[in-house]
């Protein structure tokens, strides 16, 4: 069995074995011509199931047969130009290189003995991207494993911070369109139901800054403390931005800490005609980046910067056989200082790698593309009597919906939407997501590919209305 360690003596068995699998990729990448085959739960989980895991198959290129049938034939493919649902990027080829690296080499992000020139190079990415944002010369950071950790740890930070002990008393300000993960962490923090008020948003979708102001001032006249406030600067339905530098001068206003959570808009950071839309991010005590989102980063890649270094002292704990205190004075950098992980892989080392072979405005560029898709896309829908689309995009998301001729129950209109959107996933043409606005069935294109083109978004938006004509038409069959 020592035979598959990684070490010198089997360094060309790990050659050969990983250029069998990078080949397996590379041929599926090549030859597959839609994201999804289609296949169902039911079919796929007998063969998942029938593996004997106790009865090794101890051959990799066997182990690589039996995954192509179970895993990479029916695998969503997000490099499909129609893959249009969730926020999930394809990847860039720098990047995929660092994964292979750093998964190798499988430094460990926590203690400076552990990843010597990862901490070094994870550190100068943190810098790379506060000063990118504005934070200013006392900022820091850390990575993390998505937004919601990041979100996690603001509000930990923000809790810390905030003028009173009583949990009971704080309150925490977002819209009614942010990420669900403000939520969570309030629970988590152990502040209660109440604690996260939902302010509302206007017609853009964005959080209403008099309505903040409002809900501040009624927090402060009953006694309770405005722990934070927390703007969106990308949401996950809409990709709609809070006005930044109103909800900044607010915070400050009522002592209040301001996280962003910039997980989608962050790519703006390196867009070399839309940072603009980002103006007041650098007011933020705190924010909230994923990388994996809009720099084409492969999952995880993510970060949580603060403005005040010192900040993240609030999680920081020490054990004598990692991180012992002695080692502050001895100014060892160590990231689990800064960090809600311990253990945590160098995913840094996809970033730099982008950064090192394609710069951020290469990056940018490909970020400002899907945001014109997307403007594109809004006018193709505007134009369309068959849809509705709810707001014109400021990143790359579109929300519409089917809207068959009038007097058809809004009740089948929705039915309508759901069957076109699952029947759609089923024959694997194309990948949608949903959602609901005001109560009602909405669907959603997340466009993160720039090699989709307007021709196929405007495919997909037949194929959904057939097979939402198809539906109306069955059940008024039916009902007559």
């Amino acid at each position: 069995m020592r035979s598959h360690l990684l070490n010198d003596m089997t360094a060309e068995h790990y050659r050969r074995s990983v250029a069998d699998g990078v080949e397996r990729v590379a041929a599926k990448l090549a030859s597959t011509r839609q994201p999804f085959t289609g296949v169902t739960p039911d079919a796929l989980a007998p063969a998942v199931d029938a593996v004997d895991l106790d009865r090794p198959l101890g051959d990799t290129a066997a182990a690589l047969d039996e995954l192509e049938e179970l895993y990479l034939r029916d695998a969503v493919y997000f490099h499909s130009p129609r893959y249009l649902a969730h926020l999930n990027c394809p990847v860039v080829i720098p990047a995929v290189v660092g994964e292979a690296v750093l998964s190798a080499v499988n430094s460990s992000l926590d203690t400076w003995d552990q990843s010597v020139g990862g901490t070094l190079i994870e550190r100068r990415l943190i810098d790379w991207t506060a000063d990118r944002i504005g934070l200013g010369p006392a900022a820091d950071g850390v990575f993390t494993s998505g937004g919601t950790q990041s979100n996690l740890q603001a509000l930990l930070l923000a809790r810390q911070e905030a003028s009173t002990p009583e949990l009971s008393r704080l309150r925490i300000f977002t819209s009614e369109c942010s990420h669900f993960s403000v939520q969570k962490s309030a629970t988590l923090l152990g502040l209660g139901p109440d604690a996260v008020v939902s302010v509302p948003t206007d017609g853009d979708k964005r959080m209403q800054a008099v309505a903040l102001e409002a809900e501040l001032m009624g927090c402060v006249s009953e006694g309770l403390v405005p722990m934070a406030v927390v703007a969106t600067a990308g949401t996950t339905d809409f990709g709609s931005i809070d006005p930044l530098p109103a909800i900044a001068a607010l915070a400050a206003q009522y002592g209040a800490w301001m996280h962003v959570d910039a997980a989608y808009g962050c790519g703006l950071l390196a867009s070399p005609t839309r940072r603009h839309l980002l103006d007041g991010i650098e007011r933020a005590d705190s924010v909230t980046v994923d990388y994996h989102k809009s720099f084409f980063q492969p999952v995880s890649s993510s970060a949580f910067l603060v403005r005040d270094a010192a900040t993240l002292r609030h999680a920081t704990y020490h054990a004598d056989y990692l991180n012992p205190r002695r080692t502050v004075a001895e100014r060892i950098p160590n990231q689990v200082d800064k960090s809600l992980q311990t253990t945590r892989r160098f995913d840094a080392l996809k970033l730099w790698m982008t950064l090192r072979v394609m710069g951020a405005d290469g990056v940018g560029r490909l970020f400002d593309e899907v945001c014109e898709l997307a403007a594109a896309g809004w006018e193709l829908l505007d134009a369309d009597p068959r849809y509705e689309v709810v707001v014109r995009p400021s990143l790359s998301t579109l929300v519409y919906r089917y809207v068959p001729e009038s007097g058809t129950r809004p009740e089948l209109v929705d039915q309508a939407n759901l069957h076109a959107r699952k029947a759609l996933f089923a024959s694997g043409e194309a990948v949608v997501a949903g959602t609901t606005v005001g109560g009602r069935q909405y669907l959603k294109f997340t466009l993160l590919n720039p090699e989709t083109s307007v021709g196929d978004i405007a495919a997909v938006l037949d194929l959904i209305a057939g097979h939402a004509e198809q539906f109306l038409g069955e059940n008024l069959v039916h009902a007559s």
